[in-house]
């Protein structure tokens, strides 16, 4: 085991593969002698869709210039390379879809990768026998669970701590390509496998797999350094064009958390409640005090789709104070008009410029103002259904004779021509749960793969 005071170092180039980096940040960070290379690649963030359908979210190409650029370094340095939530959402899918650029950049540098490959999914069995036993916990917002919405769920992911990439790490893998995966794993693992704080290891994965977002100007786009001692771990930043602060650390414990000073995980809750950021000379942060209380029972979050129809919308404006005063009303006569015809459509209406980020939350409730955007969304059993109902929403609005109105020449301004977007299969999350694990989630292991052959 090695000697936890001295300092573990590692590299987050970016917040999510494919955002890509500026290669100076990367060339600067490697200088440095960094132990591991270490990069998130997914999120629950872009929604249930991706998860469902089994595609990612960012672009093929932009992930293998990600990926050619961090495999040269790598390699070059003889240090792992950890790779979390592979192809977005980190179902099998997602996890082939990111071996196969794996492979085409090993051929491309006339090279062979042994890759560790953890795959994440669930079977459906495992989630039903849960179920039947009434251990499965839904987290907040969660939808209700029962037999039949899960026969419907598409794909099923478990998000995996650092055991699995630990074990990964004891069997020589330089390459470790994981699913689902709790976003700080991929970064807090090696580090607690050199012997480090887990506690500490976890608070600096927390930060480092946004990479530079928690810096000051913010960005998903830059590449940050890591180092872990034995009471403290230091942040700092990989290019002249930004700096941690103790304020733009410590905010950081807000980001997509309820509460700042407990942070739940796989590995147990981080309590941040005594953490203390110190601020350094040459735009670094010093952080100390991170505490882990074990959780017992261990639990595993679980997430899963399922497809509920398909979408079609429009996007319009309109600034018509008239027009604007009688929105909810008019919208509503239409959605009926279009429910008489298509009893199985559901219809939405998004008024940005008014409560279309926050809904019935927006806290201002008022009128609109001079103007404002409309998304008018139609959700189907099929396709064609979809694009029908949204096709009569619109050219019913468009011309909607309202009380007061002066001008018939239409409602409606449109950006687009054409005007209505076939959106294709809509999923929702049917499972957002915590389902009952050993501590080190031995169901998943690491499989060996031999890519660019």
């Amino acid at each position: 085991m090695a000697d936890s005071s001295r300092g573990f170092r590692i590299i987050s180039p970016t917040a999510i593969l494919g955002y890509g980096f500026p290669e100076a940040s990367l060339h600067r960070g490697m200088e440095r002698r960094p132990h591991a290379l270490a990069v998130d690649a997914g999120s629950v963030d872009p929604g249930p869709y991706y998860l469902g359908a089994g595609i990612p979210f960012v672009s093929r190409e932009a992930v293998h210039r990600d990926l050619r650029l961090l495999l040269r370094a790598a390699r070059s340095a003889d240090i792992p390379m950890l790779i979390g939530t592979a192809g977005g959402a980190g179902a099998r899918a997602h996890v082939d879809w990111t071996l196969d650029i794996l492979g085409v950049v090993a051929r491309e540098e006339g090279c062979t990768l042994d890759a560790g490959v953890i795959y994440s999914d669930v079977p459906e069995w495992t989630v039903r026998r849960h179920l039947e036993r009434g251990e499965l916990e839904p987290l907040d917002h969660a939808p209700a669970l029962d037999a039949e919405r899960l026969g419907e769920t598409s794909a099923i992911v478990a998000q995996i701590g650092c055991p699995p990439i630990q074990r990964a790490l004891r069997r020589g893998f330089q390459l470790v390509v994981c699913g689902r995966a709790y976003d700080p794993a991929v970064f807090a693992a090696p580090a607690i496998e050199a012997g480090h704080s887990p506690a500490l290891a976890l608070h600096m994965g927390k930060i480092l797999e946004c990479a530079a977002i928690a810096a000051e100007p913010g960005s998903g786009r830059d590449a940050v350094l890591g180092t872990l001692y034995a009471d403290y771990f230091d942040l700092e930043t990989l290019s002249d064009e930004r700096r941690f602060t103790d304020y733009s650390v410590a905010a950081h414990a807000l980001y997509e958390k309820s509460n700042p000073y407990r942070l739940p995980g796989p590995e147990g809750t981080l309590d941040l409640t005594d953490a203390r950021y110190e601020e350094l000379a040459d735009g670094r942060v010093r952080v100390s005090g991170s505490q882990l209380a074990g959780d017992s029972p261990h639990r595993v979050k679980i997430e899963g789709a399922r497809k509920t129809g398909y979408r079609a919308l429009f996007i319009a404006g309109s600034r018509d104070p008239g027009f604007l005063h009688q929105l909810d009303a008019i919208a509503g006569h239409i959605s009926g008009e279009v429910r008489a015809r298509y009893p199985d459509v559901r219809t939405e209406l998004h008024v940005y410029g008014r409560d279309g980020v926050m809904g019935p939350r927006e806290p201002a409730a008022g009128p609109a103002g001079n103007e404002v955007g409309l998304v008018v969304e139609t959700l189907a059993p099929d396709q064609d259904t979809a694009s029908a109902a949204c096709a009569l929403f619109r050219s019913t609005m468009l011309h909607y004779g309202y009380p007061g109105r002066m001008s018939t020449a239409g409602n409606l301004a449109f950006p687009f021509s054409p005007s209505d977007i076939p959106c294709g299969p809509c999923y929702e999350f049917s499972i957002y749960h915590l389902m009952a694990s050993d501590a080190e989630q031995s169901a998943f292991q690491a499989i060996g793969q031999e890519i660019g052959t």
